[in-house]
């Protein structure tokens, strides 16, 4: 065997050459890249300069930055957008579902912060406070008058856990100081749930945050343990959020290894995410409500459930939204919030709205949902292009939404322009803290609902109030045409200032027709 000695490389200077050249071509693109990127960035500054010094009024050269940055975002699609760092611990406290405060609701009536409910366990609980005070003073400083706002309260009244603040409070004729060491507040995500009858449950999901799908576990669970055997399950008003909360909870329903939802974007390779072994209810029945406030997370679940044919979708369509998110934080402490991917539906569908024609029109076509398509069917929607088949091979069609199974217009029966505006002043709640005020109920729910009344002589009391404290003109016309509705309504927050959103909507889903209709289809 014969031993040879290294070759000679004659390749090397080639292949040097070649990789020198190919770093001469990226650092030349990389520079002209930087410095076209450099001169819009040297343009837009110097834009800022002239307003600065030559605009005839006086400008915030911030807010307007910011506000082009929006404006640019929204050129690319409608839901990338930009938040700045001042509000950006609004963003943090709903996706947690949480934040820093003393636990209670309050009404501002009289110029006066009026606490209507008081969370069991609080730190506002612990220190004493009781549903009906009057808070008059914040650390030191009074808390009353026509300056004092619901922004203004919170920002005082909120901190961070285990901070103190002391309120002075007014109860009964008697002035009272209590220090209050304040928590970690949760934020109820599924605010109600309840057994419709013996048989039926229904569940409320008002927004997506970290803790909804763990909420929601055991809603249903309890539920279960009452005899739950059939579900309505309640999306409407439900503007989205997080996306895993939405996968999460729609696992529930469906069985092991059936797809959810798939999502795809140029720089996000294809993701598809299936259902586990995990769910608790995918033998109950259920029937999805949604209306045109129905959003992200609302339809990623409601489609999931539609086109595996798990669920009836009852109501109106929802709005359209099929865009997914990522927040990038800036290090001034803002936000970016730009779209990532586009998310489809178990049966292929895009449920996403078009936008083409830019974000005004998109916000018109918004605004068109809640008026036009509150009550009838659009059917200009139904086009064979974006024809798809549920898992059992129904029909069902992408391109703006989620359209229901079931349509159910909106009900505008005894509304009024005078129930409206006692509607929009506050007047019901106002008048319901002042009423418990006078007259204690010691009512549980269910006695409540069978046994407390709104009677005429009290239905008077209420219009005799909105008109002295609100100055609302009686309307005996209007009035006559929403009188029913208008007891319902008074009976719903009485019931809110005693047992929350279950006393609420235990009084409102009674005549719901959504609801109702759900009831039916089963």
């Amino acid at each position: 065997m014969s031993e040879e000695g290294p070759k000679p490389l004659y390749w090397l200077p080639i292949l040097l050459t070649a990789f020198c050249a190919f770093g001469i071509w990226i650092g030349s693109s990389l520079f002209s890249k930087n410095q076209s990127e450099n001169k819009n960035l040297q343009k837009l500054e110097q834009i800022f300069q002239v307003l600065d010094q030559q605009y005839v009024d006086q400008i915030n050269t911030e807010e307007i930055f910011e506000q082009t940055i929006t404006e640019m975002l929204h050129k690319l699609d409608p839901h990338s957008n930009y938040i700045s760092a001042k509000n950006l611990k609004f963003l943090d406290e709903q996706t947690n579902a949480a934040f820093g405060g003393i636990g209670v609701r309050f009404l501002l009536f009289r110029d006066t912060i009026c606490i209507t409910h008081v969370n069991a366990l609080s730190p506002a609980f612990n220190a004493g406070l009781k549903r009906g005070d009057r808070i008059i003073t914040i650390d030191g400083k009074p808390s009353t008058g026509k300056s004092i706002t619901s922004e203004k309260v919170m920002k005082r009244l909120k901190g961070m856990p285990n901070s103190s603040v002391q309120v002075g409070i007014y109860r009964k004729g008697k002035k009272l100081k209590k220090t209050i060491i304040r928590n970690t507040i949760p934020i109820a995500t599924v605010p109600c749930f309840y057994m419709i009858n013996k048989e039926t449950g229904y569940i409320q999901i008002s927004q997506f945050s970290l803790p909804t799908a763990e909420e929601f576990h055991n809603a249903a669970v309890r539920l279960q343990a009452k005899g739950m055997k059939k579900l309505v399950l309640d999306l409407r008003g439900n503007g989205g959020g997080t996306m895993d909360a939405a996968i999460q909870i729609a696992d529930e329903f469906l069985p092991n290894g059936f797809l959810i939802l798939s999502s795809k974007g140029y720089h996000s390779k294809e993701q598809k995410h299936y259902a586990t072994t995990e769910g608790v209810l995918e033998k109950t029945k259920t029937v999805v409500l949604i209306d045109a406030q129905s959003a992200s997370a609302s339809e990623i679940l409601a489609g999931a459930l539609q086109d595996n044919d798990r669920a009836k979708i009852i109501g109106r369509r929802s709005y359209g939204k099929g865009l997914i998110q990522q927040d990038k934080r800036l290090k001034d402490g803002s936000n970016l919030r730009i779209t990532v991917a586009r998310y489809y539906t178990p049966s292929g569908r895009s449920i996403q709205r078009p936008y083409e024609k830019g974000y005004d029109a998109y916000k018109a076509e918004e605004r068109k949902a809640f008026t036009d398509a509150y009550f009838e069917l659009d059917s200009s929607l139904f086009v064979d292009s974006l024809k798809y088949k549920t898992r059992n091979g129904r029909t069902v069609y992408g391109g703006g939404g989620i359209m229901p199974d079931i349509f159910v217009a909106g009900d505008t029966s005894g509304t009024s322009l005078y129930l409206s505006e006692l509607q929009w002043n506050g007047v019901f709640n106002a008048f319901a803290f002042d009423y418990l005020n006078q007259y204690e109920i010691n009512y549980n729910l269910q006695e409540f609902l069978n046994k407390f009344i709104v009677t005429d002589e009290l239905i008077n009391r209420f219009t005799a109030f909105a008109s002295k404290e609100f100055k609302i003109a009686f309307q005996q016309k209007e009035f006559q045409h929403s009188k029913e509705n208008t007891k319902r309504l008074l009976k719903a927050e009485i019931a809110r200032h005693l047992f929350l959103e279950n006393g609420y909507y235990q009084v409102i889903n009674n005549t719901d027709t959504d609801v109702q209709r759900a009831l039916k289809s089963f």
